[in-house]
């Protein structure tokens, strides 16, 4: 019996490590490839592709009630997506869509991250944004369905950033995974999408 048990222990083992290391292959391989500060990291899948509908999902926003995307059908939809609001290139984007924003009659700027309702509340507060709806995924998987959610480094498990322009139709007409975290989007080409 010993014999036996200590088999399926070894076969329990192997599979476990097996699916460790697949699922450590898998995040290299199907997802992309950015940087952190100049070293590889990767995220959970690629960005949707343009010309494709967008997933709808729910996220969060500040009065911490629910928001699908799909709220948001019938206008542009620009999602400027970041890990945290709470670092110098998330809040620069946070503060350049707020101000691009303002000038805009038939698009809406959603800014979405893992930070939690309250955080996102305090930050508008304190700087004054107005333009923007903030938007979190701490409940949900917005990051996995898109393919912005970090899956290695020390910022695993956060969103990375992109930017995805979605048309009045719902489908998706521009998107760039920004190839290193500390880099800003391109808001002009963002912008531009916007026809």
């Amino acid at each position: 019996m010993t014999k036996n048990f200590m088999y399926a222990f070894k076969l329990f083992f192997l599979g476990l490590a097996g699916l460790f290391i697949t699922s450590i292959s898998l995040a290299q391989t199907t997802g992309t490839s950015i940087t952190l500060g100049g070293k590889p990291i990767h995220t959970v899948g690629k960005l949707p592709a343009v010309g494709t509908p967008v997933k709808d999902v729910t996220l969060t926003g500040v009065d911490l009630k629910d928001s699908r995307l799909a709220d948001y059908k019938g206008r542009y939809v620009i999602m400027n997506i970041f890990p945290s609001v709470n670092t110098g290139v998330c809040s620069k984007s946070v503060r350049k869509f707020n101000e691009d924003a303002a000038g805009l009659t038939n698009a809406t700027v959603l800014c979405i991250s893992k930070d939690l309702p309250f955080a996102q509340k305090a930050f508008c507060g304190a700087e004054g944004i107005k333009n923007v709806v903030m938007l979190s995924d701490f409940r949900t998987d917005f990051g996995i369905s898109y393919g912005v959610q970090i899956a290695d480094g020390p910022m695993k498990g956060l969103l990375s950033r992109a930017v995805i322009v979605v048309n009045p139709e719902g489908k998706i007409v521009y998107q760039q995974q920004v190839p290193e975290i500390g880099q800003e989007p391109d808001y002009a080409a963002a912008l531009a999408a916007l026809k």
